[in-house]
């Protein structure tokens, strides 16, 4: 599927003609399917983290408190940072993330420690107290490019008839019909609500899920605080 086939179904569906090409018409009905295309794109990239939108950034410390543009680290097309997921894998230890508040006081006390704490701001990655230089550190973060073009160029919106969605197409199509019906002030009470059902659904089997554990101890398996352990 592409931008031109999501548009063509869902037009199939309301009533409308189905068009031959869509970026670039004037024609008001199409220019408004496209419009809220964007906005099902949009929405739909933000409700879950889509597996097909993570990615993974690695940099390698500098012994200075910024460890430069978060954009530059992971690329122009960073949305946010996966929490609890960035690790020093050369100490094998966790980052701390700290709010603004937790920030200020650490930098009032001047922290020592083996702990890095970190903060992103300004679009820059801070850490406290200054690590090591030349640690290799990861993390996994969610581009905000939920399509891109035929060539696989990522992109936030769509620009093209050929364009594809790194997301369900599918989802968006049912996603463009109950928005088109509600734009119109048609009834759309139970579009919406099968597109619930379908994204849900979709939320449900997306990448894979670790085991709950309601109660009791899993055998096998010890906690241990975080820490230098001598063995």
């Amino acid at each position: 599927m592409s931008l031109l086939t999501i548009i063509q179904n869902a037009s199939k569906r309301v009533g409308l003609n189905s068009p031959a090409s869509a970026i670039g018409l004037t024609d008001e009905n199409v220019v408004r399917m496209i419009s809220l295309a964007n906005e099902e794109g949009a929405e739909l990239a933000s409700r879950h983290r889509w597996q097909n939108l993570i990615r993974e950034a690695t940099l390698t410390t500098a012994a200075t408190e910024s460890q430069g543009a978060i954009t530059t680290i992971a690329g122009a097309d960073f949305g946010y940072m996966l929490n609890d997921t960035i690790w020093d894998r050369t100490s094998n230890r966790r980052w701390l993330p700290v709010d603004d508040t937790q920030w200020q006081q650490m930098k009032a006390s001047s922290i020592t420690g083996p702990d890095i704490h970190f903060r992103i701001r300004g679009n820059s990655l801070l850490a406290i107290p200054v690590p090591a230089a030349s640690h290799t550190v990861a993390f996994e973060w969610v581009t905000k490019n939920w399509c891109e073009s035929s060539g696989g160029t990522g992109q936030s919106a769509w620009a093209a008839d050929a364009d594809v969605g790194r997301l369900d197409e599918s989802l968006m199509t049912a996603g463009l019909i109950w928005r088109w019906k509600a734009s119109q002030g048609l009834e759309y009470a139970e579009d919406f609500r099968k597109y619930e059902i379908l994204v849900n659904d979709a939320i449900a089997r997306d990448g894979v899920k670790g085991h709950l554990y309601m109660g009791g101890r899993r055998s096998g398996r010890t906690n241990v605080p975080d820490g230098s352990w001598v063995l």
